[in-house]
Order: C-alpha cells, then sequence, then structure tokens
C-alpha cells in the first residue's frame, strides 16, 4: 500500500511539474452580422460571418525549456458563422517556434505576412466587414469585391520561414519568406514564392511602423513580381485615437495608391470608429474610388461587443471596387463599372 502510494504521489508531482513548464489554451471569436450591400440598384442582404472581427477557433501552447528559451505552436482556423462551415482547417495560422527572449521568435508555417499587419493595425475597423479598408491586394481588388491579381500582395503566407525580433526599447521588427516549392526545371520556378517585412516604434501612446512585400504570382512560362510598400502611425490622445496609412502596390505594368485616415473615439460604454480612404490607379485616369465608413460598438462585457457599421464607396467611370462581406454564402452584388456601393451591417460578436 505504501508503495503505491509513493508511485501515485510522484506520478502526480512529475505531472504537476509538466503542467507547470507547458500551457495549452482554447480561444477564438464568434462575430456574426446582418449585413446588406447594393451597388447600382443591385443589392443583397443576408447574414455575415466576421463584420467587426474574423470569426475564428484556435488552440495555443507554449513549454519553457529553460534558459531564456521556449516553444511553442498555434493553430487558428477560420469559422463560418452564418451557415456552420464544412472542412475546418488550420487556415489562418498554423506554426510552431522556439522563441529566445534575448534573440527572438524563429517561426515556421503558415502565418500573416509582415507587411500586410499595418493595414490591420492603422484601420480602425481592423481591416474587417464592409467598413474595412480592405488594403491587401489593391490591383486585384481595384476591378472586383474579391480581387483577382494571382500573387499581389498577399495577407497570409504559407510555407514561410520567420522571424519575430524582440522588442527594444520600443523598436519591434518580423521577417517572413515563402516557399513556392516549385520544381526548379520550369521557367517560373519561383511561382508563388514571397518575402516580406515590418520595422516600426511603438512606446506610450506612439505607434508607427513601415511594411515590405513582394510576391511572385503569373502562370509557369511568365512571371509577375508585385510589390507592396506600406507605413502608418497612430497617436492616442486618451479622448481620440487618429491613424493615417499609405500603401502602394505595383506589378504587371499596373500601380495602386492607398492613403487612408481615420480614429477611434471611445464614447460611453463602446468606441466609435470613422474612416476616409482614397484609392488611385496611377495608371488609369478615370479609376479612382473614395470610401466613408462610420461605426459605433457597445461593449456589453469585455468580451461581448454589439456594433453597427455604415459604409459608402464612389467609383470613378472606370473602376468596380467593392464592399469586402465575410461570408460563405451571402452572393456579392454585380458591380458596374462607375457605380457607387454602400454597405450596412449590425451584428454582435463574442470572444473567448
Amino acid at each position: 500500500m505504501k508503495k503505491n502510494t509513493l508511485v501515485a504521489l510522484a506520478t502526480l508531482t512529475a505531472a504537476a511539474g509538466a503542467m507547470a513548464q507547458s500551457s495549452v489554451t482554447l480561444f477564438g471569436v464568434v462575430d456574426a452580422s446582418i449585413a446588406r450591400v447594393s451597388a447600382g440598384g443591385n443589392d443583397v442582404t443576408g447574414l455575415s460571418s466576421g463584420g467587426l472581427s474574423s470569426s475564428r477557433l484556435g488552440f495555443r501552447g507554449a513549454e519553457d525549456l529553460g534558459g531564456g528559451l521556449s516553444a511553442s505552436f498555434w493553430l487558428e482556423g477560420g469559422l463560418a458563422v452564418d451557415n456552420g462551415g464544412s472542412g475546418f482547417k488550420f487556415d489562418r495560422r498554423s506554426t510552431v517556434s522556439l522563441t529566445s527572449k534575448s534573440i527572438g521568435e524563429l517561426r515556421l508555417g503558415r502565418d500573416k505576412s509582415p507587411a500586410y499587419l499595418n493595414v490591420e493595425t492603422f484601420d480602425p475597423f481592423g481591416d474587417s466587414g464592409v467598413g474595412g479598408i480592405n488594403g491587401a491586394n489593391l490591383i486585384g481588388s481595384a476591378s472586383s469585391a474579391a480581387g483577382t491579381a494571382e500573387g499581389s500582395a498577399p495577407k497570409r503566407f504559407s510555407n514561410s520561414i520567420g522571424y519575430v525580433a524582440p522588442n527594444l526599447g520600443g523598436f519591434y521588427g518580423q521577417f517572413a519568406y515563402s516557399f513556392g516549392e516549385e520544381a526548379s526545371n520550369i521557367a517560373n520556378d519561383r511561382k508563388k514564392s514571397g518575402i516580406a517585412l515590418r520595422a516600426g516604434y511603438g512606446a506610450g501612446p506612439l505607434n508607427v511602423a513601415l511594411g515590405y512585400g513582394q510576391s511572385r504570382g503569373g502562370t509557369d512560362a511568365v512571371g509577375v513580381d508585385y510589390k507592396s510598400t506600406n507605413i502608418g502611425a497612430s497617436y492616442n490622445f486618451g479622448m481620440v485615437k487618429p491613424m493615417v496609412l499609405f500603401a502602394t502596390e505595383k506589378g504587371g505594368n499596373k500601380r495602386m495608391d492607398l492613403f487612408a485616415v481615420g480614429a477611434t473615439v471611445p464614447l460611453g460604454a463602446g468606441e466609435l470608429r470613422a474612416s476616409y480612404a482614397m484609392f488611385r490607379d496611377k495608371k488609369l485616369s478615370n479609376a479612382d474610388s473614395k470610401k466613408l465608413a462610420l461605426g459605433y460598438g457597445y461593449n456589453l462585457s469585455k468580451r461581448t461587443q454589439l456594433y453597427a457599421t455604415v459604409a459608402r464607396l464612389t467609383n470613378d467611370d472606370g473602376a468596380k471596387r467593392g464592399l469586402a462581406v465575410s461570408s460563405s454564402s451571402l452572393a456579392s452584388p454585380t458591380i458596374a463599372s462607375g457605380a457607387n456601393v454602400t454597405g450596412y451591417e449590425f451584428g454582435v460578436r463574442h470572444s473567448f
């Protein structure tokens, strides 16, 4: 009996030690809204998934290896709250990392492009829903709501190796390279490959960062390098947090520029959000667009928010840019060249 008791105590002690050195967390966001998008007489109304924040489910964990070194993983997939979706996969992020407190983090797998992070950070709507700037893939989205330019300024890199520098007195940085994983005997063997970096300074109320990305698209025989550069800044005055973003993208004899200003304002038990963006086609004289978005989120608790957003986008005669709606089943209205687009969303977001 005493022997069995000692074995049980030893087992519990070892398990407690392992638990103390490692942890696993379940997390996620469930966001659903009623959305309506109208464009030149064509409109669609239905349920959207992710009007304020992309719905997601994930698992993350870390193990302390000692000596300031740790190992961690992050598995995160998108959810379709509107219809339940199917075929869940960890398409938002799937990485394994080794981190040193003094040297930084080595990260392998699928992750956001460092160049795209500025678009999210300096957009009052976090680049989500009808209010989001929709500042990724500028060349592709110039002619449609979703964007069609292959390889153009991707939001995420697959097959990537990345490095996240430690924060040094407010200075931060991140780098990633994405392997195209194509055979070397094809004419365009760098297809699908990419490189991106971000460097910035964030201390107290100030945050400013520069991002750069390059990706290879095109067919096996023809390669097109898409290059994107952006810079953003924000300053939190307490009563208002203004932000500004400039982004440009070049490739395939095309160039698109984006200039956006916005702000968040604490108001009552929630937050007021506003942004104004201008999209400039530097090759065509009549393909520009302008977008105004206003929104308010009311906090029912620290994890639950009710929100409403309205956005209006005006297109020049040669442009047919649309508004982004996160839905796996809601159809996009047909947008004719020169048509103006209006969008509304009323929803609830719960984080856990």
